[in-house]
């Protein structure tokens, strides 16, 4: 309950969400004015309407009509006439500013979502499912378009509805209005407690969305292991309890807003047969005229149209208040310090020396287990260091650290003297290249992943990469050639052809120091044999950090470092440490080449 008693928060996410929609607040001002004259001449029709009842119709059709006079039932029809299309006019201007100041501004969020989102260093989408992030950007924004569009134009009018009604209503009859007013504080104090409660159960509904969006992302993107260990009834199940509680809780949702708008129609109804009751006794007593009682009795039931309808827009504001609570949280995260405008660009070169001193890192989810502690590691430029261990050593988180993609506990890292922060993230990463184990390639055609590493890069150069990576002749071999869709996430090609494809491209960005990690460990022994050859010609003249499961891969290392529990246990050549006794090293060697 605390949770829901904070309106603070909601304002200042709400303010912060103004910032989107502040440079076409022109255009929202032109479609409130818009709203205004769409409200007024729908106050007016009313008014008319019951003008036209109440006067007293004759068969003969004057010779001239006095427009001034409002009892005459011709000039009536004359301001319908005019009022009606003008309502139509003022509608559709009021609905396309409103679309185009929606749309506008939910380009520019997203847009700025995206930003925000490849922006996150890694560790944020450690603690944070894909699925959920992209319900956010997906379902919250289109709650607020819905809102932004229709919702708040339609709250707005019927604020305005309601007090132009109440104001003519009382001057129409005092009397009947204040019937009408006896009602109103209920209505009030209803909306509020129901759509207090109404919120809370449409940011739990959300929630709940985002979760079965995560369930469903990640059933589909492990589709294979699905598949393979025959998991479609528990993932089915998993999923059918998700969409169950969001049923459930959508259902709780209705059944409330529904209690609410049938008591609100319930107290609105039988207000209106009473107030006719006494509008017409009044009428025979000559308190009001025939014509004023039909106005007030249009302008009423109007009035009790709009109070209707608020509970249903108020939670639907409340909603899209908790959608714009969630998206604005996410985008308050802290960010990578990248350029994320301008095409990166580096105006300067490094060498590739690289030195770890004292560097210790543990990962935020898990404070207590030290992954790597007070490491001590100097490269040269142009040196091959390889990097050996067992599972969990600290291998990855090694490279991990050398990408910026975490910041080290304590201790610090050079480049070429120069401490790691020194430098601008983007321009440091646009001279490393990471080929990881699991190549994962992006939708599209096999010269565009290949151009990835150098957006601009000619035709020629994308083909010279690729005969560099080996990754020529089985491109060719392909009917379109380099135009082949790759499929989602590279599922057209197999495992060797994709580690080719990320050779190419790290080949194309033509780095100063390269990060491999298990780059082959996944591979048959023919794409192995390929791939290696391709690694090979990459790692020629430029730093390379060679993470490795198999030792056959790294004999030609200058340097060998063997982590064990977060530490380099061992460090030498090849030769030097399969001779060292009782070596770390040694007993992996002897168990991989044994045979």
């Amino acid at each position: 309950m605390s949770k829901d008693k904070k309106p603070k928060p909601d304002f200042k996410k709400a303010k912060s969400f103004l910032v989107y929609l502040k440079p076409y607040s022109a255009w929202y001002f032109v479609g409130f004015i818009f709203l205004i004259l769409t409200s007024l001449t729908s106050i007016a029709l009313p008014v008319l309407l019951g003008k036209l009842l109440g006067t007293n119709y004759s068969s003969t059709v004057p010779v001239d009509i006095n427009i001034s006079s409002t009892d005459n039932i011709y000039t009536i029809l004359i301001f319908l006439a005019i009022i009606l299309p003008a309502q139509g006019i003022f509608s559709f201007f009021r609905v396309y500013t409103f679309s185009y100041v929606t749309q506008s501004t939910l380009r520019d969020l997203r847009l700025a979502a995206f930003k925000h989102l490849v922006s996150s260093p890694i560790s944020f989408f450690d603690k944070n499912k894909v699925g959920e992030l992209t319900s956010r950007i997906a379902t919250d924004t289109q709650q607020i378009e819905e809102t932004l569009a229709t919702t708040l134009a339609e709250f707005v009018r019927q604020i305005i509805v309601i007090t132009a009604s109440l104001v003519l209503i009382f001057y129409f009859s005092y009397r009947l209005s204040f019937i009408m007013l006896a009602i109103i504080p209920i209505a009030a104090i209803s909306a509020m407690i129901f759509g207090k409660f109404i919120k809370k159960l449409s940011r739990k509904a959300q929630d709940e969305a985002a979760q079965s969006n995560s369930v469903l992302e990640e059933s589909l993107v492990g589709i294979k292991n699905l598949k393979a260990y025959t998991n479609e009834f528990f993932e089915i199940k998993n999923y059918t309890t998700t969409i169950n509680n969001i049923r459930a809780t959508s259902m709780k949702s209705a059944l409330w807003r529904g209690i609410f708008i049938a008591f609100m129609l319930t107290i609105m109804l039988g207000a209106i047969v009473f107030i006719i009751w006494q509008g017409i006794e009044l009428v025979q007593t000559g308190d009001i005229t025939k014509a004023e009682f039909f106005q007030f009795i249009f302008l009423t039931v109007m009035l009790g149209t709009s109070i209707g309808s608020f509970p249903d827009l108020y939670a639907k504001i409340q909603k899209t208040i908790g959608a714009t609570e969630s998206l604005m949280k996410m985008m308050e995260e802290p960010v990578e310090p990248v350029l994320t405008n301008i095409p990166v660009k580096s105006d300067f070169l490094i060498k590739g020396d690289i030195e770890l001193k004292e560097v210790s890192f543990y990962y935020e989810s898990r404070q207590s287990v030290t992954v790597l502690n007070k490491i001590n590691l100097k490269v040269s430029s142009g040196q091959t260091v390889a990097i050996v261990g067992s599972s969990g050593s600290g291998k990855s988180t090694l490279a991990s650290l050398l990408l910026g993609f975490y910041q080290p506990v304590s201790g610090s890292i050079f480049i070429d003297g120069q401490p790691f922060n020194s430098y601008n993230l983007s321009d440091l990463r646009s001279h490393i290249a990471y080929v990881p184990q699991e190549v994962i390639l992006f939708g599209g055609t096999i010269a565009e992943n290949i151009r990835y590493g150098k957006p601009d890069a000619t035709e020629e150069e994308v083909i010279e990469a690729a005969k560099k990576a080996n990754a020529h002749l089985f491109i060719n071999g392909f009917p379109e050639g380099y135009t082949t869709l790759v499929g989602d996430r590279g599922i057209q090609l197999s495992g060797g052809q994709k580690q080719r494809v990320a050779i190419a491209r790290a080949v194309l960005k033509n780095p100063s120091i390269l990060i491999l990690d298990e780059a082959t460990s996944a591979l048959d022994s023919e794409s192995e044999q390929l791939v290696q050859e391709a690694l090979d010609n990459l790692m020629q003249n430029r730093t390379s950090i060679v993470i490795a499961h198999r030792l056959s891969t790294i004999k030609k290392a200058d340097k060998i470092l063997v982590v064990n529990e977060g530490q380099i246990a061992e460090a030498g050549t090849h030769l030097e440490l399969s001779q060292k006794e009782n070596g770390l090293y040694k007993k992996l060697s002897e168990l991989q080449f044994k045979n």
